[in-house]
């Protein structure tokens, strides 16, 4: 195996993505943006903390990934109990979505919860996701993409009550760790066959193309495409361009001028 891999500070405070890469397992994970204004030791925030408490229990890779999932969600409650967060409100709920892969032989088992995607790149150039990803952001970045232009303030302020109804969905309307025990009702695993596939690719969502349109469904063809020309780091350069002339978010909807990057290639 040959792996490339991204682990990049977006424009937030700090960078709350993790990257796992230990002998057969890889993963990522992406740590949500808090609604809380708390922060913990060395200034760590519950997004930070989420993704690195997860990646770390994964790390370990003792068990099966059902039970390397739930041994990481577990650990997220534990971490909030210890730092006495009001987990009755789930506005200050530490979140992190995560997908993982562990490579045995010709064999690929995985993991996968929120929007961390992982997609299976062919020898004939066709691709394939293990699993959907759900798009809890539709709702709010369509509405951005309205009201965007004219607003005075930034899409965390001017749409907070609307990111906040989102984030209470959490395990109900679509899966993240965050120590609830209905998180493990929404974790996707597998294995997979890894003949024919030429690479595997991990990533957060900081590595997705910009897209205009959030409502409509995203085409990854030109991301893939870009991916198998110019490697991760070619893909990342021509995100990040283009996210450099939409500094306001509003063109391409997002939550911030350039979000973090956690992303792995596994050439086969």
């Amino acid at each position: 195996m040959q792996i490339e891999s991204l682990f990049e500070h977006g424009t937030g405070v700090l960078n709350e993505d993790y990257l796992l890469m230990e002998d057969n397992i890889f993963g990522v994970f992406d740590g949500a943006t808090s609604l809380s204004p708390n922060t913990y030791e060395h200034g760590y925030t519950g997004g930070f903390l989420a993704s690195n408490l997860a990646g770390e229990e994964f790390r370990k890779n003792g068990g099966s990934m059902q039970e390397l999932a739930e041994k990481a969600n577990l650990r997220i409650r534990k971490g909030m109990t210890e730092r006495n967060v009001n987990m009755s409100n789930k506005k200050n709920l530490w979140s992190t979505c995560a997908a993982v892969v562990r490579i045995k032989g010709n064999q690929m088992e995985w993991a996968q919860i929120g929007d961390c995607r992982i997609i299976c790149v062919y020898e004939d150039g066709n691709f394939e996701f293990l699993c959907n990803s759900p798009d809890h952001d539709k709702e709010t970045l369509t509405m951005w993409k309205k009201v965007g232009p004219t607003a005075e303030s930034s899409i965390g302020v001017a749409l907070h009550d609307q990111i906040s109804k989102v984030r209470c969905r959490m395990n109900l309307d679509y899966g993240v760790f965050n120590g609830e025990p209905e998180a493990i009702n929404f974790l996707n695993t597998g294995t997979h066959d890894l003949t024919g596939v030429r690479n595997i690719l991990l990533f957060t969502d900081g590595l997705l193309m910009p897209n205009e349109n959030p409502c409509k469904e995203r085409d990854y063809s030109e991301q893939v495409s870009l991916f198998r020309q110019s490697g991760l780091k070619g893909l990342r350069d021509q995100i990040r361009s283009i996210e450099a002339t939409d500094v306001n978010c509003c063109t391409y909807p997002r939550f911030k001028t350039h979000d973090d990057i956690a992303a792995i290639a596994i050439a086969i």
